[in-house]
Order: C-alpha cells, then structure tokens, then sequence
C-alpha cells in the first residue's frame, strides 16, 4: 500500500495493517478543543526537525492501522478507522465516503501491474472526477461512481474542503515516482500530503478548527505514517520501497542495499531505535488532542496515539530487529492499551512536570 498513513485517526494495525488516513453540531468545541494554555506543553512542544514523528499514516493514511478489530474497526486501507463504534453515526457516511476515495486511490497508485505513466494518467483521470464531485456535479457515468457520487453527497453535506483531498491525490502521484527521501525534513514533507489531510479531515467533521488542534493533528498523523514504516521495513524493502531518510542511513555507516536487503547488524538496530525515537517525539507532541477533542472523538483518538506507541514498545522489545520481524497489535493488548488511554491524563501531567 502506499501512502501509508492514510490513516489518519488509526494506528498500529491487529491485523494485517489493512491498508491504511465534520461540521457544524460540535461549534462549541471549535474554540474550545484547544485552549491557548495547552498549546505550549512543555514536555509535548518540540520542534519538527529536532525531534518528530509522523503523519496520523500516513498514507497509506496511515499506513498503521486501527488500535485494533475489536477497539476500533479497521478494512484493507492502512490507518484508517472505519465505522469504529466510537465513530458518531452522523459522521459515519463521511468517514466512509472519504475511506472509499482514499482506498480507491491508493489502489490506482500501488495495485497490480501497471506501468507508472499508466498508473499517473489513472490518477489524473481520477482527479478530475474529484473535482467534478466536489464542484457538485458527480457523473453516474464516470469510472469510479460508488466512489464520488457518495463522495459529492457528504462533500455537500459537510462542506469538505477541496484542499486535503488534493494533496492525498498528490502522496499518491509522488508514491507511484517512489523517489528517494534525502532528509527528514523531506520525509515529513510526504506526511504532509500522504498522512495529515486524513486528522484534517476528520477534525473538520468534528467541527474542530483550532489551529493548536491541527498542529498536534499533523503530528499525530505524521508520528503514525512514520511508525508505519519503521513497522513495515521487513515487507518495503523487497518490494523496492526505503522511506529511511538518507542522511539517516548515512548517519550509521549503513548502505541502502543492506537496508533494502534486510541485513540485521548492530547500526541497523541503533538505526531503527533512533527512528523510532524521532517518531515517539512527534507523537507525544500531538498527544494532548486526545484529552482535548470531547467524547468518543477523543476516547477513540487516545486509543489511536496508545495503539502508535505500542507498535513502537513492540519494535523496542525486539531489539529494534525491525529489518527482520514485523510487530503486530494483537487482541491480547487490548487491555492494555484501554488502560493507558484511561491514564493518558494523568501520563501527560508527569511528562510536563518532568520536562
């Protein structure tokens, strides 16, 4: 799948990582969700070059998947929570419309055997069917109907900004060029289109605009594109796929054929743990629109942003042999994870008073 983080709200994947990424009854949680005094959280306030993670993802919206079947529904498409129970059924339809236009996408960029310029001209074909639904005028009789008729319907319904669902179409091209990632910097450029639209999206259905909220929704959604990939580096690799940054790589004396190889070594797990660290960071930036978002909203996010770092405990657990096993989320942490998104208050607190 790629983008992986299209997921926005979900994360660690119970099963395999399916593939992965709201208006006007929640006004009062517009200004509210973020109160100008949790903005600044010390220990949760970092840069994004010093110290990030990734796109709720990320693309593959996401990919990292729900918490888990069971917490949260997830299908095929990465990160992506669909129909969770903790989903409000007034936003459901929209949830869906967009999950359906995402996985139809990824689909068009990653699926079967089709050569790139194939593969650009079906995205592109597929665009302008976008921009027809959101314009108000869906075809019955163009090549994805059960994508942008219901599509248009909710676009309607919720206002559903032209912009996010643009730069998924973008993560999408750029997957499909599979072009090398040099810095970080860059990385997270990708998150920024493949993995954040998804939080910006659901945030909007939730009638969530706070700019503080959005940060921490990109960092939410870019923590989980990157977790997606630290989680996936055993099946990327022989697929042809190295999202590690360069100067990372470089950073550890390790050659990207040894990487795309699989070839456990002592620097390739310093590597990975330092990775994992970088996304850990960005995660906990975002952590606190957990505790802002009301309701199910905000119980299913913690949920999401526990099931994250637990993929990463699991990572950490194996020595950071990422390159070699890929960690899971399994019915059994289901407890777990339930336990510390109840405590996540009260972790918060610890960590600011620590920084």
């Amino acid at each position: 799948m790629t983008p992986r983080a299209v997921g926005a709200w979900a994360t660690a994947n119970a099963q395999p990582l399916p593939g992965r990424r709201l208006p006007p009854k929640a006004r009062a949680v517009r200004n509210s969700a973020c109160p100008p005094s949790a903005c600044g959280h010390p220990a949760l306030e970092q840069t994004r070059g010093s110290a990030p993670g990734p796109g709720m993802a990320g693309g593959r919206p996401a990919g990292v998947s729900a918490t888990m079947r069971g917490v949260v529904s997830v299908e095929h498409y990465e990160n992506f929570p669909v129909a969770s129970f903790l989903c409000p059924p007034r936003i459901r339809p929209a949830v869906m419309a967009i999950y359906r236009f995402a996985r139809t996408a990824d689909d068009l960029a990653d699926e079967g055997d089709a050569a790139a310029p194939r593969r650009l001209a079906d995205l592109a074909a597929y665009r302008a069917e976008l921009q027809a639904a959101l314009a108000g005028h869906p075809s019955s009789a163009g090549r994805w109907p059960q994508v942008f008729l219901p599509l248009a319907q909710q676009a309607q319904a919720f206002a559903l900004p032209a912009a996010p669902l643009h730069a998924l179409l973008d993560a999408f091209e750029q997957d499909v060029a599979n072009p090398p990632y040099p810095t970080r910097e860059a990385l997270l450029d990708y998150c920024r289109r493949s993995a954040n639209p998804v939080g910006r999206l659901l945030l909007h259905l939730h009638g969530v605009n706070h700019a503080c909220s959005l940060r921490r929704s990109d960092a939410i959604c870019s923590a989980l594109q990157l977790i997606n990939f630290w989680q996936d580096l055993s099946v990327d690799g022989p697929r042809g796929r190295l999202y590690v940054p360069q100067a990372d790589r470089e950073a550890f004396g390790l050659p990207e054929a040894a990487l795309r190889a699989g070839l456990d070594s002592p620097a390739a797990r310093r590597l990975v743990a330092e990775l994992c660290a970088w996304a850990r960071r960005l995660m906990q930036q975002g952590a606190p629109l957990a505790l802002a978002l009301p309701g199910r909203a905000g119980w299913e996010l913690r949920l999401v942003v526990q099931g994250g770092l637990r993929v990463l405990d699991k990572i950490a657990a194996s020595g950071h042999d990422a390159l070699r096993h890929r960690p899971v989320l399994r019915a059994a942490d289901a407890p777990l994870l339930l336990w510390r998104a109840l405590r996540m208050p009260a972790a918060l607190r610890r960590a600011g008073a620590a920084a």
